[in-house]
C-alpha cells in the first residue's frame, strides 16, 4: 500500500515535472509570438519613417520570415550537435540582438538585418521547443504539453498587441514620440529585450533532452532525466529503448529523409504540406497586418489596436481548449473540425470585402458587411486556434521516426516560414491589385483543400510513444484506442 502510494506521488512530480520544463522550452514561443507580432503595430510607423511604399513596406514585415527558414533548417542538425539547450540559447541571444537593433535602426538597410536576426532566432525556437517538449514529455500528455509551443505563440501575440496598443495610446500614436523623446514604435521593439532574457535563463534551469543524452553516450544522466521530468517508472529499460532507435542516427543528415517520392520519404512531404496549408490559410495576414487592415475599412488606430488585442486574446483562449481536447479526440479530427470552420469563416469575410466601397486607403464596408467582416475574421481565428494553430506542430514534433526527426521536423518547420513569407510578402501589394475578397477567396479555397488532404494523407498519432513511430502513411489512418 505504500510502495503504491510513493508510485503514485512520484508519477505525479514527474507529471509537475514535465509540465514545468516544457513551460520554460515553451517560451521561445512566446518570443516567436512576440517577434512576429510586434511589427503589426510598427508597419504604418515604419512606413512613414523610412518613405516606404507598399513593396518595401511588405518586405521589411516578411524579411524576418526567411532568417525563420535558414533557423529553422539548421536548428535540428545544431541541436544535435550542441544539444538543445544551448541552440535555445543561441536563440535568446538573436531575440536580444535583433529587439535592441530593430528598436535602435537608423535606415532600412539596418533594419532589414536586424530583422533577419531576428528571424533566425524564431526558426530556432519553432523547431527547438516542440522537438524538446516532445522528447521530455509523457506519452499520454504529449498533445497537451506539446500544445504548449502554440498557446505561448497566442500569448506573445497578445502581449505584444497589448503592449503596442499601450505604447501608442501613451504617445498619442505609434509615431508620436514617448520616453526619452523616442518614438513609440521603437518601444515596441526595444520592450523584446525582457522576455529574451527571461528565456535565456530558464533554458540554463532546464535539463538537457534525454535523447540527445543517449546519443551523446550519457546513459545515466538520461535515466535520470527520464524518472525526474517524465516520470517513466523504468528508466533503464526505456534507455535502452531509445538507444535501439537511434542506432543508425549517429548524426541527422538529409540522406535520412531521402525516398522514392520526388526525393523524399512519403511522410516528409506530408509534414511539408500540412506545414504549407498552416500559412496559406492566410492566419498571418490576420495577426502581421490586423491593425493596417481594420484602420482601413474605417476604424480608428486606437480602435484598430483594440480590435487586434481582442483577435489574439481569442487565439489565446482557444488554445487553452485545443490543449483540452487534443489527446482525448485526436489531431486528425481537430484539424477536420478546424479546416471545415476556417473555410465557412473566411467565405464570410470574402463575400463581405466584397462590398467594399473605394480603394487604396479610402475603403469602407458598408451596412452588415464591416461587422460580418470582423465576425468572418475571428471565427476563422477560433478555429484555426482550436486547430491548424497547435496540432501542426505537434504532428511534426511526434509523426516522425527517430530515425529522421530531427531533419524532418526542420523540414516541415522551413516549409511553414517559406509559405509564412509568401504570403506575407504577398498580402499588401495584392491586396492593392486584386482586393481582400478574392485574397480571402483565396484563404478559403485552401482551408477547403487542406480538410481532403487530411482525410486521406495525415497519420494519427494520439497516445504513440515516440520510438513506435514506422514512418508509414495510411490513406485512411485509424485513431489507436487509448
Amino acid at each position: 500500500m505504500t510502495v503504491g502510494a510513493n508510485d503514485s506521488a512520484e508519477a505525479v512530480t514527474g507529471k509537475g515535472k514535465a509540465v514545468a520544463v516544457s513551460i520554460a522550452a515553451a517560451v521561445g514561443g512566446f518570443l516567436f509570438g512576440f517577434d512576429s507580432s510586434v511589427i503589426n503595430g510598427a508597419v504604418d510607423a515604419l512606413s512613414s519613417h523610412f518613405e516606404m511604399g507598399s513593396f518595401l513596406s511588405g518586405f521589411v514585415v516578411s524579411i524576418a520570415l526567411l532568417g525563420c527558414a535558414v533557423g529553422a533548417w539548421y536548428a535540428g542538425r545544431l541541436a544535435d550537435s550542441w544539444g538543445r539547450r544551448n541552440v535555445m540559447l543561441l536563440g535568446a541571444a538573436m531575440f536580444i540582438i535583433s529587439s535592441l537593433g530593430s528598436g535602435l535602426a537608423f535606415s532600412v538597410v539596418d533594419l532589414l538585418v536586424w530583422r533577419v536576426i531576428g528571424g533566425l532566432g524564431i526558426g530556432i525556437a519553432s523547431v527547438i521547443a516542440p522537438a524538446y517538449i516532445s522528447e521530455v514529455a509523457p506519452a499520454k500528455g504529449r498533445g497537451a504539453l506539446g500544445s504548449l509551443q502554440q498557446l505561448a505563440i497566442t500569448i506573445g501575440q497578445l502581449v505584444v498587441l497589448s503592449s503596442n496598443k499601450s505604447l501608442a495610446g501613451a504617445a498619442g500614436g505609434s509615431s508620436q514620440d514617448l520616453w526619452l523623446n523616442i518614438p513609440a514604435w521603437r518601444w515596441m521593439f526595444l520592450v523584446g529585450v525582457l522576455p529574451a532574457l527571461v528565456y535565456g535563463i530558464l533554458a540554463l534551469s532546464i535539463p538537457e533532452s534525454p535523447r540527445f543524452l543517449v546519443l551523446r553516450g550519457r546513459f545515466d544522466q538520461a535515466a535520470s532525466v527520464l524518472k525526474r521530468v517524465s516520470g517513466e517508472p523504468d528508466p533503464e529499460a526505456k534507455v535502452q529503448q531509445i538507444r535501439q532507435t537511434l542506432d543508425k542516427e549517429h548524426k541527422s543528415t538529409f540522406n535520412d529523409i531521402r525516398g522514392n517520392r520526388f526525393g523524399l520519404q512519403p511522410l516528409v512531404w506530408v509534414g511539408i504540406i500540412i506545414a504549407a496549408f498552416q500559412q496559406l490559410v492566410g492566419i498571418n495576414a490576420i495577426f502581421y497586418y490586423s491593425t493596417t487592415l481594420w484602420k482601413s475599412v474605417g476604424f480608428s488606430e486606437s480602435d484598430s489596436f483594440t480590435t487586434s488585442v481582442i483577435t489574439a486574446g481569442i487565439n489565446v483562449v482557444m488554445t487553452v481548449v485545443a490543449m483540452l481536447l487534443v489527446d482525448r479526440i485526436g489531431r486528425r479530427r481537430l484539424l477536420t473540425i478546424g479546416s471545415i470552420g476556417m473555410f465557412v469563416s473566411l467565405l464570410l469575410t470574402a463575400i463581405s470585402f466584397s462590398h467594399q466601397l473605394g480603394s487604396g486607403d479610402n475603403v469602407s464596408l458598408p451596412g452588415a458587411y464591416g461587422p460580418l467582416a470582423l465576425l468572418g475574421a475571428n471565427a476563422f481565428v477560433v478555429f484555426f486556434a482550436l486547430s491548424w494553430g497547435p496540432v501542426m506542430w505537434i504532428l511534426l514534433a511526434e509523426m516522425f521516426p527517430n530515425r529522421m526527426r530531427a531533419m524532418a521536423l526542420a523540414v516541415g518547420t522551413t516549409s511553414n516560414w517559406i509559405f509564412n513569407f509568401i504570403v506575407t510578402f504577398a498580402f499588401e501589394p495584392m491586396t492593392e491589385r486584386v482586393g481582400l475578397s478574392w485574397l480571402y477567396g483565396a484563404f478559403a479555397f485552401f482551408a477547403l483543400a487542406s480538410f481532403f488532404f487530411v482525410l486521406r494523407f495525415v497519420p494519427e498519432t494520439k497516445k504513440q510513444e515516440l520510438e513506435t513511430m514506422t514512418g508509414e502513411t495510411h490513406r485512411r489512418p485509424t485513431t489507436p484506442r487509448a
